[in-house]
């Protein structure tokens, strides 16, 4: 047993993932909201594009894409 105890000790041992060079789950989560943003604002555009663009569509991408850019400034 003297073994499991030294891996269950050794969990979560060393400096935090990003001082490993690893991404943190919070810089991964920020990565991902930003791309979310990103192609909403290209649905937008592409919405915008078209010769009678769907307000109603406009509207509610607008509202996903402000709640994402809400959620990036909170971290």
């Amino acid at each position: 047993m003297p073994s499991r105890q030294r891996e269950v000790a050794g969990k979560g041992a060393g400096p935090p993932p990003e001082k490993r060079g690893e991404p943190s789950m919070d810089s991964s989560h920020v990565s991902a909201l930003q791309l979310k943003h990103a192609g909403i604002e290209r649905q937008i555009h592409d919405e915008l594009s078209r010769p009678i663009p769907d307000a109603a569509m406009i509207q509610a991408l607008k509202k996903r894409k402000l709640k994402i850019k809400e959620e990036i400034s909170r971290h």
